[in-house]
């Protein structure tokens, strides 16, 4: 694949002059189209050998184009505040929102070639690191992104040809003061772990475009004219949702769901909900404050039917907690700027440091309940969340994030009598609104999205817990207790 990048390519100083300006205003146009339509983001990745111009690219479409529109990361090695994350979070925290085109010089690629540059391949890691970045990738394209991805290629001869030139002149010569010898002498052995690295991470929603670097004309030229016909093909032809592999929904045989079999009336006197209560909470405080605590993150997911008491258990929780080491997110309807981004963009962005919790008040499950029972997302859309969603735990697992998701469910009847209650005391009118009264007439509805969701996202690692909520103690003390139960298990 990179031999036929070799062959030498060269554009004369006239040519060159010629093609440029028109290529220049025909990449601000299609620029500033896209930025008045904001219908999707252009994601430009910018990775190749040693001394290829990488930087030299991305400061010449930043010179052609209009830079207030683009954004530029460059690479560099991640803080220690970031590696308390997943790999992946410092990445989406620098995702451009629709309209705007984002520039990686390095990337989410970087570690990769970064660890083949010293000869390091572990094949596990190798796999799973490339697996990772492949869905990422591909949950991007399909929230509607456009992907480029340019890998800049020299020959062994051309990249010491490149060091020698460089070397010679006063104010090039600081960029090989400090040269790794193993750049050169690996060459091979890199080249050909790179061209693996292409090869599998290439695919029509985000291909690699190899370009032969040692012409820089020929080099920027290729680059701005792929750009261009990347961003004229999305704006012209649109973009076309593609459903990820999920398995057709079936009904159950016995027409009944998870949820059916709950018995939602198991009940706890008031004597013995503050014994155990106490109990349960005061295991949670010391577990809190183990030592092995500050190695680990926690992430607690509140959903269930309205007036389930979700408020009620999450205040029993955090009772139990230091308000220093826990914050709460209630979440709404997305904000303009949330919806100029992939739907899981705002919760990566409120994820917990080590030694902290995140209590999620409604959550990322949103996309597959109500998104999808009120239609504010197409059939493809939350299709798709649910392998999405079981993806994105899986990451917050393998950074030590320990995930525990409760589903508090009512009778419809014990719903009605909870929201009678609520137009009639004082300090409970805030609690219900004319939406709670709209979604209880979709009941039927709201079920069957509850128990695919249920079924489809209850992983190994991220189990959902139901939570029996007619009695609002024993609702309460089974959460505690298994935050608790959960918490203890993860510190051994």
């Amino acid at each position: 694949m990179f031999e036929s990048a070799e062959i030498g390519h060269k554009i004369d100083k006239q040519t060159y002059s010629i093609q440029v300006p028109e290529l220049r205003a025909s990449l601000v146009e299609a620029q500033y189209e896209l930025n008045e339509a904001r219908q999707f983001p252009v994601i430009v990745v910018v990775a190749g050998v040693e001394f290829a111009g990488r930087g030299e690219v991305i400061n010449t479409l930043n010179e052609w184009m209009d830079p207030r529109h683009i954004q530029v990361h460059a690479s560099r090695a991640a803080t220690s505040v970031e590696l308390e994350y997943p790999t992946l979070w410092r990445f989406w925290q620098d995702l451009p929102p629709k309209g705007k085109i984002g520039m990686f010089f390095g990337s989410w690629y970087t570690p990769l070639f970064r660890e083949l540059a010293n000869g390091n391949k572990n094949t596990a890691d190798w796999e799973r690191a490339m697996e990772r970045i492949i869905r990422f990738e591909k949950m991007l394209a399909d929230e509607g992104a456009v992907i480029v991805k340019f890998w800049l290629h020299l020959s062994q001869d051309a990249l010491k040809k490149r060091i020698k030139k460089l070397g010679k002149h006063a104010e090039t010569k600081w960029k090989v003061a400090n040269l790794d010898p193993g750049i050169v002498k690996n060459y091979q052995s890199f080249k050909s772990l790179a061209e693996s690295v292409v090869i599998e991470s290439s695919r029509a929603h985000a291909p690699w475009i190899v370009v032969e670097s040692s012409q820089p004309k020929f080099r920027n030229l290729t680059v701005g004219t792929a750009l261009l016909q990347a961003i004229r093909s999305r704006l012209k032809h649109g973009h076309t949702h593609s459903i990820t592999s999920v398995a057709p929904i079936h009904q159950p045989l016995d027409q009944l769901g998870l949820l059916d079999t709950l018995n939602l009336d198991c009940a706890l006197d008031r004597n013995d909900y503050k014994q155990q209560l106490k109990h349960h909470q005061g295991r949670l405080h010391r577990l809190a404050h183990h030592k092995k605590f500050q190695d680990l993150s926690v992430v607690l997911v509140f959903e269930g039917n309205d007036a389930a008491g979700k408020g009620g258990a999450i205040r029993r929780v955090t009772g139990a907690l230091d308000v220093r080491q826990m914050k709460i997110h209630p979440i709404s309807a997305p904000t303009d700027e949330e919806l100029a981004q992939p739907f899981l963009w705002r919760f990566w962005r409120r994820l917990p440091r080590r030694g902290r919790i995140a209590v999620f008040d409604r959550s990322w499950y949103g996309r597959v309940l109500v998104e999808r029972v009120e239609g504010y997302c197409g059939q493809d859309d939350w299709m798709r969340a649910y392998s999405e969603i079981n993806e994105f735990e899986e990451e917050l697992s393998e950074a030590n994030m320990l995930v525990i998701k409760f589903w508090l469910a009512i009778s419809k009847d014990e719903q009605l009598k909870r929201f009678k209650e609520r137009e009639h005391v004082r300090f409970k009118k805030f609690k219900i609104t004319p939406d709670d009264w709209r979604n209880r007439e979709k009941w039927d509805a709201y079920v069957r999205a509850v128990n695919d969701m249920i079924d489809r996202t209850s992983t190994a690692q991220s189990p959902w817990v139901l939570v029996e909520a007619n009695n609002k103690w024993h609702a309460r003390v089974k959460v505690v207790k298994t935050i608790a139960d959960r918490l203890e298990d993860a510190l051994r």
